[in-house]
């Protein structure tokens, strides 16, 4: 068997794909480097990210499945699932050997079909954090949002909040994958922090903005306020607004 090892980015991957086709392997395995082992029963190679071989394969994928299909591979190397190489490997073989075939619409392939799957998984989280992420403004002016989503969607929600509060500098940090995207009113760029200890407990606490508390204050009265407890359901309200995504919002905290 060989194995591939790249850089965890979608443009290795593709550049791994590249290879597989280029050099004509059969029993070959794609991992990106976060869980690549050595094997005494495996070739390594290392798989440098070639912006020329990547674009040519998504060139290639568009021309055949459009750019839908190249938003669903996407979506699916975003699902951050242990098997995605190997499943996305698969899809781009059978639409390779059927060039003549949408093969995105063929559910009898397991491979398509778990491929569907994920793509559903991952536009849903997309949505939701586009509904549940709450910004706080911080005493430096500066609006934050920490989030924790089940798959790498930040990426997919820049242009969103881009738009929307273009009047606004903001950040967004995904702290499971420790990275985050600032907007400062004119450009969007992904950051790294190198402490984000201060996020937690009385020390985020002190980061914000006094009109920001008072806020937080006033929308958890009004909340518990207008809350009629006698019409209480909650079975419906989890239906609704998963609990997993309750540290999201001001209503759900207690200062």
């Amino acid at each position: 068997m060989t194995i591939l090892f790249y850089d965890k980015t979608f443009e290795g991957f593709l550049t791994a794909v590249f290879e597989v086709f280029e050099f004509k392997y059969q029993d070959v395995q794609i991992v990106h480097e976060g869980t690549f082992q050595n094997s005494f029963f495996a070739e390594p190679i290392e798989i440098i990210t070639n912006p020329e071989k990547s674009d040519r394969v998504l060139k290639k994928l568009e021309n055949q499945l459009g750019k839908s299909g190249i938003q669903q591979m996407l979506y699916t190397f975003l699902s951050e699932d242990a098997s995605r190489e190997m499943i996305l490997l698969q899809v781009i073989t059978y639409a390779v050997e059927n060039p003549s075939k949408d093969i995105l619409k063929d559910y009898a392939n397991p491979f398509v079909m778990q491929l569907s799957k994920w793509v559903k998984s991952v536009n849903r989280e997309r949505h939701r954090m586009k509904a549940f992420i709450r910004f706080e403004l911080l005493k430096d002016g500066i609006y934050f949002a920490e989030i924790f989503p089940d798959f790498d969607v930040l990426t997919l929600i820049i242009t969103h909040f881009k738009n929307r509060y273009q009047d606004q500098k903001w950040l967004i940090y995904d702290s499971k994958r420790g990275y985050g995207v600032y907007y400062d009113l004119n450009v969007v760029e992904i950051i790294t922090l190198d402490d984000t200890s201060v996020f937690g407990g009385s020390q985020k606490n002190d980061m914000l903005h006094d009109i920001e508390i008072n806020y937080q204050k006033l929308w958890i009265e009004y909340f518990d306020h207008t809350n009629i407890k006698e019409r209480k359901n909650d079975k419906l309200h989890k239906q609704h607004v998963p609990k997993r995504y309750w540290k999201y919002l001001t209503e759900k905290k207690i200062l």
